[in-house]
């Protein structure tokens, strides 16, 4: 049974889930267990503010299984509509979390996105850092949209492989968008968009120190490692969302 504190807080109509670390690893690991199929967004600002002009986008993080609050601007949000309990579910942390609880329990996993090489060099590293975790099959897709054949051949080759994890680093919202269209037609029971942490645990890309996380300053850490990639996003994004979040302040969903 779902956790009965595991609600969502509505933030600017994206529906964030009243989560911390050990109530995710809890719901994912019930589906699991019980065969359940969903997926799980890991949200910041950025997730909530390309849903503002992508109703479709908005659709499918309102849909997943959890959308996790990646950033502390989330875990702000939830906490001021009165979900006190929430704490920061941080991708990169989720993924080491639930592969962790995969080694354990002998769970295995599929690694899809990520720059050719990528995947290979993000399962040697993890399996260097979790001993026994399992990787049932990897891929790295081509930037260009897939074929339909292609595309097809990519679900058997999950569904052969008997993962029950899917882990995608596409970046958002592609990888949103790919979970959502490949819900239905793959049978592991959980799928992670979990974008830059692909790189992070690759060690591709340095993770900003604890103390920026805890205060919300990773994006300017992020912003001074990759200036190039995503300046635009930041400077975008994160006025705007102080100045709609004034006008319109998070709260609990029923």
């Amino acid at each position: 049974m779902a956790d009965p504190k595991l609600r969502r807080v509505d933030v600017l109509g994206v529906g964030v889930s009243t989560v911390d670390q050990p109530m995710a690893l809890a719901e994912i690991t019930r589906w699991v267990e019980t065969g359940e199929r969903h997926y799980v967004c890991v949200t910041g600002v950025h997730g909530v503010m390309e849903s503002q002009r992508d109703p479709e986008l908005l659709a499918i993080h309102n849909a997943s299984g959890l959308t996790t609050p990646d950033g502390m601007p989330m875990v702000w949000a939830g906490r001021k509509a009165g979900a006190e309990w929430m704490d920061r579910v941080y991708g990169p942390d989720l993924m080491l979390n639930v592969l962790t609880r995969a080694a354990e329990r002998g769970w295995s996993s599929f690694l899809y996105g990520g720059k050719e090489g990528v995947p290979e060099l993000l399962a040697e590293k993890l399996a260097e850092r979790i001993p026994g975790v399992k990787f049932a099959g990897m891929y790295s897709p081509p930037f260009r949209p897939l074929t339909e054949a292609e595309d097809a051949e990519i679900v058997k080759r999950i569904n052969d492989s008997g993962a029950q994890l899917v882990w995608v680093g596409l970046s958002t919202p592609k990888q949103e968008r790919w979970m959502a269209a490949h819900r239905d037609r793959l049978d592991a029971p959980a799928l992670f968009g979990v974008g830059a942490a692909f790189d992070f645990h690759a060690g591709l890309v340095p993770q900003a120190p604890p103390w920026m996380q805890r205060n919300g300053l990773e994006w300017f850490y992020r912003l001074t490692k990759e200036p190039k990639r995503l300046w635009r996003r930041y400077f975008r994004n994160n006025p705007a969302y102080l100045r709609e979040i004034r006008k319109r302040p998070p709260f609990l969903r029923d």
